[in-house]
Parts: C-alpha cells; sequence; structure tokens
C-alpha cells in the first residue's frame, strides 16, 4: 500500500498542476478581453469613443506618426446655461451636434472622444503646413448655431491644441496637459489656441490642469 500511495501522489500532482494551467489561461484571456470591451466602449449619447477607448487610439497615432499628430481638447462654454435656458434634451442636441462635427473634422485620419460632460478630445494627422488653416476651421464649424426643433440655439466652443514637436514629446498625457492649458488660456475667444512648451509647464494633477475633470485626488476632502 505504501507503494501505491507513493505512485499515486505524483498523478494527483500533475492532476492539480493541469487544472491550474487552463484557470491561467483564462485569466489572461478574461483581462484581455476586458480591456478589448473597455477600449471599444462607446458613449451611448454622442456614439464617439470613450475615454479608455479614445485614449487608446490616441496614444497609438502619436506614437505613430509624432510629425503628423495633433492632439485636441474642447469644451462647450456656458453649457450650464444652454441646459438652464432650453432644457436638458436641447443640451443633448447640442452634445451630439458637436460630436458630429467633431467627427466630420477628423475624418477617417483621427480619432474622437468624450472625455465626460461637455468635454471632447481628439487626435488627428495634420501636417504643420496646415494646421493654423484646419483649426480654423474647426472653430468655425463648431460654433455654427444647433438648430433645436425650430429655434437656432448658438454655441461656442473653447479648443486647446498640441503637437509633439512644439511640446517635444510624443507623450499623450503631456500633450493633453498643453492642450487643456492652451484652451483655457482662450477660454470664450473664439479661436483654437495651439500650444507651446510653456503650456506643457502647467501645475497638473493626473495630467490635467487642477479643477478640470479627472483631477479628483481619490480619498480627498470635496
Amino acid at each position: 500500500m505504501p507503494v501505491l500511495a507513493a505512485l499515486r501522489q505524483p498523478s494527483r500532482t500533475l492532476v492539480t498542476a493541469a487544472a491550474a494551467v487552463p484557470l491561467t489561461g483564462w485569466t489572461v484571456h478574461a483581462l484581455a478581453l476586458h480591456r478589448r470591451l473597455a477600449a471599444a466602449r462607446r458613449d451611448p449619447l454622442t456614439g464617439l469613443h470613450g475615454r479608455d477607448g479614445y485614449t487608446t487610439r490616441a496614444t497609438e497615432l502619436t506614437a505613430r506618426h509624432p510629425q503628423a499628430a495633433m492632439v485636441l481638447l474642447c469644451d462647450i462654454d456656458h453649457f450650464k446655461q444652454i441646459n438652464d435656458t432650453h432644457g436638458h434634451a436641447a443640451g443633448d442636441r447640442v452634445l451630439a451636434t458637436t460630436a458630429t462635427r467633431l467627427t466630420a473634422w477628423t475624418g477617417s485620419r483621427g480619432v474622437v472622444g468624450r472625455l465626460g460632460g461637455d468635454e471632447f478630445a481628439a487626435a488627428v494627422r495634420i501636417g504643420a503646413a496646415r494646421r493654423r488653416l484646419r483649426l480654423d476651421q474647426l472653430a468655425a464649424a463648431l460654433a455654427r448655431p444647433v438648430d433645436i426643433d425650430g429655434r437656432l440655439v448658438d454655441v461656442t466652443v473653447s479648443i486647446g491644441a498640441a503637437t509633439p514637436d512644439a511640446i517635444g514629446t510624443t507623450d499623450l498625457d503631456v500633450l493633453q496637459r498643453a492642450a487643456d492649458a492652451a484652451m483655457y488660456a482662450g477660454k470664450h475667444g473664439g479661436r483654437a489656441v495651439l500650444a507651446d512648451r510653456s503650456h506643457a509647464d502647467v501645475p497638473s494633477v493626473n495630467g490635467r490642469r487642477a479643477g478640470r475633470p479627472g483631477t479628483a485626488i481619490p480619498g480627498a476632502a470635496v
């Protein structure tokens, strides 16, 4: 019997090890699936990529096209006032229209995401010689009034943009920080602001200017 017990023990070890392999494989598969689902998730109102999906694609674009990449952040000015004056359905229409206009402007050469609330982001390939022209075209497109059930609602959008050659890096967090600071510098000015290196030095939390969405520190008092 001791001999039989000794012979059986290795077999139990092998069975246990064999069982652990599929479990480990499934864990890896589940994590990969979770990441793919997060990246594919769309904002239900606008159809744009959410923060995770946008970040994944924008990071790839800036890394692959460092000489032509441009990162933008856009905020709808006085959005709360639009909601308060015209109702939340009107606010939703403004958000959806802004998303459509951004997507049309970006075309197949970039990606657009809704980061939350009335804040949008885009990463696009545009040559240096055409940046100012294209930014002016975007500002004009986003400033067109929005038709809401026969009423034209005036809309303005603040835009900040940053490029790897001007900022000195392809790191998306740094580019977004610079674009965010540039957008704030030109707030309500009606013209897109292209960041320089000074905008990347603005103090930030989680890659964003203090007070912006995504800058809250978990556990900190509000």
